[in-house]
């Protein structure tokens, strides 16, 4: 549950980000760089709850394709969202630094749903 948390951690600073410091101006926020800095800090606090789900520790690195093969073992809408995460979050905003905002609130939206999805299964 710890992952959980931290992970919330982490989606809420990327929010917090974008809101301060990413100088929204209609649909497009003018700061590159923290633009990048949010979309790694949201996908990066995915990794962190998938990890704690998964129960595997910050000893070894995965590659995105190994999250993909354990989600399409449980849940193909999941795997949509991650899929969606991956390439709005650390692809586009991360890499690309993508400005514009929609991008931004689909992928925190995804990653959002991903943690929910992850909350539901370890309360029960």
């Amino acid at each position: 549950m710890d992952n959980i948390i931290e992970a919330h951690r982490y989606i809420d600073n990327a929010k917090d980000m974008l809101r301060e410091k990413g100088q929204k101006d209609g649909r497009h926020y003018n700061d590159k760089k923290y633009v990048k800095l949010a979309g790694h800090a949201a996908y990066t606090g995915i990794l962190l709850a998938l990890d704690g789900y998964f129960q595997h520790g910050k000893r070894t690195r995965k590659n995105v394709d190994w999250y993909k093969a354990e989600l399409s073992k449980i849940d193909k809408k999941l795997l949509a969202s991650f899929n969606s995460a991956y390439e709005l979050l650390h692809l586009n905003m991360g890499y690309d630094g993508a400005t514009n905002v929609t991008i931004a609130i689909a992928g925190l939206e995804d990653a959002e749903e991903i943690l929910n999805w992850i909350e539901q299964r370890q309360s029960i």
